[in-house]
């Protein structure tokens, strides 16, 4: 019956077509298979020359009827494009071969496209299958990893991005983030975090400055090309996908017990200064444990503890643990959906979809969730004319959690998580009528954090409306005299709305005994008004292209905030900040303005498929710089050579391609705040007996760009059959006139200043290797590795080749260089003799238990200036992230691990003070002398002043990020169910840490504690 339904609407097809189209031909039909003879449906036959055309069926089978002598151009997307002359046969059975699919992907490298066997910069492509391959909130996490030169952080909280950086650190003060461009709009502010991942076509990231400099000023970071989903020419899919994750918190580093606790405190109020009549920490007494933990200002903590008294002897295995942190825990839950259609004819395609994303985060009043919605269409009426429009709108909540504004002296500052684990665990979170209590414990500067996530609130909205409109006009097809000559114009608007709504009770940890509200608003409002001119010709071998650019942005922005403290009706938060309820203990209001104008003429010239050359020469004008130096030139060419197509490797059965690339670019960088060069509103306060200085900058009307020259030098190939391919990089950049904010003498009435002076440099290496290890009939193997290696340091700064201690910055080195005391253990009796000789020029500086820091030049003296030194820097050296995927007919199964190594973290030390609670650590005693870390010195601040030394680690590690599991219905099992696919898989997110130095903090997002969880998805097309 299928088959007898099948033949009926291809005959339907045929006469159709026959009746309306080609008349005066015959009725021709075939088959379209691949090489393995398996029929292709979906395969487009057009007539050529003209737009009539067919589809082959289910079974490869197509008719169509055309005149003796006409061509058919047979095409299919992953197949080699096959033209066939029609002659006086009536039966046609042709085979498509598969195209090198590396090859002849299409990359966007800015204000057009290219193959990317064309291509002469540095670029690195993901497509929309890599960036789904495991769930995320945005695309820069699909990214993390999986771009060779891309350096991406972690970032946990729900709706936060972490930072991005490409090819390292090159400014000192202005901006190191790329430049963001969707749908061919540069964005003028933000990320992309605000797009659904699910609605990106691709991701093209230019990293040299022979690519980025086509983008002028704004490409001196790197630039990242968004795509989006456009509709195809076929028939109209409907798609559903959806994924839930739910994580837990995996602590590395637990806290000390109350027993384990109990005697840390007991020890360091033992070697507490300047105190008499404390017992060692392994004598105690029950009479010195009431004066060491408040029994008066908290009896409830102290009845906890004298359960360990209950004998007469102290146990204690008695005393109940208070464990904070699941008062601020949770089951994190994640869910996404994306709805989406698509589709199109030769005149118009369109794609439209509707996401949802709620994330509720492990921790207790973060979490996110977003709206997207999406409209894509492309409208070509006319041979000659074609327009599209692109509408991408978002609307996010994001619950920050326990806001970073408002808090008082004596609150801590890391988070709802950090003050949990603050809070002391020999003390009880409710009194014996089921109250809070405030301070438990008794210490007035530690708050309970029971509640933490109602009396605390930061809420943040953000609605973003982003549209790339353009028209093109391809004039060669109004007249052959103007044939390859074609103007577009593209015009990309862009508006933002942000509210910021901070309310902090008087109850809340971070707070002392009055509540706070405030309020912030935003408005953004920019655009970008493109129009170009493209000219593409071919004579013979020789391939011309030409595109002219004269680009205008605005940008504005306009916010006011307010804030009060003592707001009465706590139920009004920041809803009601009038003079009839709170008196505002702040206000101000806002205006930035600043634009750019560019213009920019680049030329592509390819002779015979193996000489290419591109060159671009870009002028901008940025409104934010002083009169005279508002505006810089930007050149930049690239070269390429495809030794594939020369006669002595052309006939090489394991090279498909083989090329080398040479590279040299100008980039530039104007990411200072607007209205850096004028003088301040605010009035001059002059020094004085107070000490009063003025807070704001000084206008700096000389101020003009910061430059980055840059080298590039690469391979790309192919071999085998395309088993394995890739790229090796190789660069140098130079960056000069950097924007610096330095320090003035503050007998100017100022303290900071931006000025064009110091340079940097910096050089890497960069490999994207993927190969396909195993293939056979039902299973294969492929492996993707993406790995760099780079440094970057100071040149030159505003002395000359002098070191700016006092903002830690230093010739030769990094910005992130990490400046201190050096490490040299722990004091031991054993070094009595060597200690005494540190004690005799500075009485009392050192004890045994105390932090070692290394003496510099051995003057027996530790002082900043001549015993601080390099002791490493905070940047990784070397990335690296492998993807190993497994196909078993229908089963796939990948994981994918991701590493930074050479690089210093700076863990902060072990303050061991024991006023707030303590993580286990191994410290000294008098019993224990040969630790890690120093002895507890009981304080309100930092009982040994060397402790900091202890905490510099290697910070290298190696992490499996993701497993996942997926199953591939066949297409004959989904059309069972109304289906055309159907894929159903489940992953597992940061399973394990493989390698890591330090043991106690998952390096990856930098924190002691990290999420695990476990997702589950389905993808869906009708």
């Amino acid at each position: 019956m299928k088959n007898k339904f099948k033949i009926l609407m291809s005959t339907i097809i045929c006469v159709l077509f026959y009746t309306t189209g080609f008349a005066q031909g015959k009725t021709i039909s075939g088959v379209i298979t691949d090489a393995s003879k398996f029929p292709i449906p979906g395969v487009n036959i057009l007539i050529k020359g003209t737009q009539k055309g067919v589809s082959t069926d289910l079974d490869g089978k197509f008719a169509i009827s055309a005149p003796e002598g006409a061509t058919l151009v047979i095409s299919y997307l992953g197949f080699q494009t096959k033209e066939v002359k029609v002659s006086s046969t009536s039966t046609y059975n042709v085979s498509l071969e598969a195209e090198n699919a590396a090859l002849q992907e299409v990359v966007v490298v800015g204000y057009g496209t290219k193959k990317k066997k064309d291509l002469t910069g540095s670029i690195v492509s993901m497509s929309a299958e890599d960036i789904v391959s495991r769930p995320v909130q945005n695309a820069m996490q699909a990214m993390q990893g999986k771009a060779a030169g891309v350096d991406i952080s972690s970032n946990e909280r729900p709706g936060t991005v972490g930072s991005v950086t490409i090819r390292g650190v090159r400014s000192i003060s202005a901006s190191n983030s790329p430049l963001y461009v969707v749908d061919g709009i540069p964005l003028n502010s933000g990320g992309i975090d605000f797009i659904n991942p699910n609605d990106i076509e691709t991701i093209d990231v230019l990293k040299d400055a022979s690519a980025t400099a086509i983008y002028g000023s704004r490409g001196a970071n790197g630039v990242v090309i968004v795509s989006t989903k456009k509709g195809k020419n076929g028939k109209f899919t409907l798609n559903y996908d959806t994924s839930i994750i739910t994580e837990t918190i995996h602590e590395n580093a637990p806290m000390m017990n109350a027993a384990e606790y109990i005697e840390f405190r007991r020890w360091a109020k033992y070697y507490e200064p300047n105190t008499t009549g404390i017992p060692r920490g392994d004598a105690p007494t029950i009479a010195n444990d009431k004066a060491i933990f408040q029994a008066v200002a908290d009896p409830y903590a102290w009845a906890n503890i004298e359960k360990g008294w209950a004998s007469g002897t102290w146990d204690g295995s008695k005393v109940a643990t208070t464990d904070w942190t699941k008062f601020v825990t949770r089951t994190g839950i994640t869910q996404q959906h994306t709805v989406s259609a698509s589709g199109g004819s030769d005149k118009m395609k369109a794609y439209g979809s509707f996401g949802y994303l709620d994330n509720t985060g492990t921790l207790k009043g973060q979490s996110y969730k977003r709206y997207n919605g999406t409209a894509n269409i492309d409208i070509t009426p006319t041979k000659w004319f074609s327009m599209g429009v692109n509408l991408n709108t978002s609307y996010g909540i994001q619950e920050f959690g326990q806001s970073t504004v408002g808090r008082t002296a004596v609150s801590t500052s890391g988070g709802i998580y950090t003050t949990a684990r603050q809070n002391l665990s020999y003390a009880v979170p409710y009194d014996n009528n089921g109250n809070r209590i405030i301070n438990p414990g008794g210490d007035s500067t530690i708050r309970t954090v029971i509640d933490e996530d109602k009396l605390s609130q930061d809420q943040r909205v953000t609605l973003r409306a982003f549209g790339s409109l353009n028209a093109q006009f391809d004039l060669g097809a109004m007249s052959s005299a103007l044939d390859g000559l074609k103007y577009r114009i593209n015009f990309g608007p862009d508006i933002t709305t942000y509210r910021d709504g901070v309310f902090l009770d008087a109850q809340s940890a971070v707070r002392q005994g009055t509540s706070f509200a405030s309020l912030a608003k935003e408005q953004t409002l920019s655009y970008t008004l493109d129009n170009l001119l493209f000219y593409n010709k071919t004579i013979g071998k020789h391939n011309f292209g030409v595109t002219l650019l004269a680009s205008q942005t605005e940008y504005q922005n306009e916010g006011s905030a307010m804030s009060a403290n003592d707001v009465k009706n706590v139920a009004n938060k920041w809803n009601a900040l009038t003079p009839a309820n709170v008196t505002l203990a702040s206000y101000s209001s806002n205006l930035t303005e600043k634009g750019l104008l560019s213009y920019m003429g680049r030329v592509n010239y390819g002779y015979d498929d193996k000489y290419l050359l591109t060159a671009s020469y870009r002028r901008d004008g940025a409104s934010q710089l002083a009169p005279g130096n508002k505006w810089a030139n930007f050149p930049s060419a690239s070269v390429a050579w495809r030794l594939d197509k020369e006669s002595f490797l052309q006939n090489s059965s394991w090279i498909n391609l083989l090329k080398l690339r040479a590279g040299y670019g100008v980039t530039g960088n104007a990411a200072v705040d607007a209205y850096a060069t004028q003088p301040p509103l605010a009035g001059i306060v002059y020094p004085s007996g107070s000490g009063l200085v003025n807070n704001a900058s000084l206008g700096n009307v000389q101020l003009g760009w910061e430059q980055t020259e840059q080298f590039n030098y690469g391979i790309d190939f192919s071999l085998f059959n395309s088993r394995v391919s890739g790229a090796l990089e190789y660069y140098t950049s130079n960056t000069t006139d950097l924007l610096l904010l330095r320090s003035i003498p503050t007998i100017t009435g100022f303290r900071t200043t931006y000025e064009n002076v110091g340079e940097t440099a910096g050089n890497g290496v960069e490999l994207t290797l993927n190969t396909v290890n195993v293939r056979t009939k039902d299973f294969e193997w492929s492996s993707s590795l993406s790995a760099s290696w780079q440094q970057n340091h100071i040149v030159a700064l505003q002395n000359g080749k002098f070191d700016d201690i006092n903002n830690g910055l230093f010739i030769g080195q990094p910005k992130s260089a990490v400046y201190g005391y050096a490490s040299n253990g722990i004091w031991k009796p054993e070094d009595a003799a060597e200690m005494a000789k540190f004690n005799a020029l500075s009485a009392n500086l050192f004890s045994f238990g105390n932090a070692r820091p290394v003496d510099q030049n051995g003057d027996y003296k530790i002082d900043a200036n001549n015993d601080r030194v390099i002791i490493g820097n905070a940047d990784p050296k070397y990335i690296a992230g492998l993807t190993n995927t497994f196909n078993y007919k229908n089963f796939e199964l990948s994981f994918f691990i991701y590493g930074r190594f050479g690089y210093l973290y700076n863990t902060g030390g072990e303050n061991a003070s024991a006023k707030p609670s303590q993580r286990k650590i191994d410290y000294y005693t008098e019993n224990h002398t040969n630790s890690e870390y120093q002895k507890p010195i009981f304080s309100a601040g930092s009982g040994d002043q060397f402790y900091p030394t202890l905490g510099y680690r290697d910070g290298s590690f190696l992490k499996l990020r993701n497993v996942s599991l997926g199953y591939n219905f066949t297409d004959e099992l989904a059309s069972q169910i109304g289906l055309s696919k159907l894929r159903i898989y489940i992953q597992a997110t940061n399973p394990a840490m493989l390698f890591s130095k330090v043991s106690w903090t998952d390096l990856d997002t930098q924190t002691t504690a990290s999420n695990r969880g476990v997702t589950m998805g389905l993808n869906v097309q009708f």
